[in-house]
């Protein structure tokens, strides 16, 4: 099934942003035009995404933020793993993130992190089977 499957950097705004009825699947109320303003801070400061394709249909994404922290030395961050609700348990969500892990080393990367809403119980059991553990809290503050 997974033969079917291509994993693909999108590559500019606009292959970016022809996939926001993805991101509105995981955010929801987000427009176009919101989406649009955020991808030109997060792209300036070198956000990347990769797209699954199957048939030529986008079925999942995946951003991604290399860089580097004290605490990590230099690492990738994936960034909203969204696999299209039609599509789930087709391996989707691994393939992308190999992609990303694969990209990961070549750039020099020693670490995988990510953020998971503590409500999101698949995605917690997706990324304990892929071997990542809770290392610490995401704390967040509005100001």
């Amino acid at each position: 099934m997974n033969n079917a499957i291509t994993i693909t950097e999108l590559i500019g705004k606009e292959q970016i942003l022809a996939q926001l009825h993805l991101v509105q699947q995981l955010t929801a109320g987000i427009t176009r035009s919101k989406y649009s303003e955020m991808l030109d801070t997060m792209l300036a400061n070198g956000y990347r995404q990769v797209g699954a394709f199957e048939n030529g249909q986008c079925i999942g994404i995946s951003g991604f933020w290399i860089n580097t922290k004290i605490y990590s030395d230099k690492y990738v961050e994936l960034d909203n793993v969204i696999i299209d609700e039609k599509h789930r348990s087709k391996k989707v969500g691994k393939l992308l993130c190999d992609w990303i892990i694969n990209e990961a080393k070549q750039k020099g990367c020693k670490i995988a992190m990510l953020d998971a809403y503590v409500e999101n119980k698949d995605a917690h059991r997706f990324y304990f089977r892929e071997g990542y553990i809770i290392r610490g809290f995401h704390f967040l503050k509005s100001i």
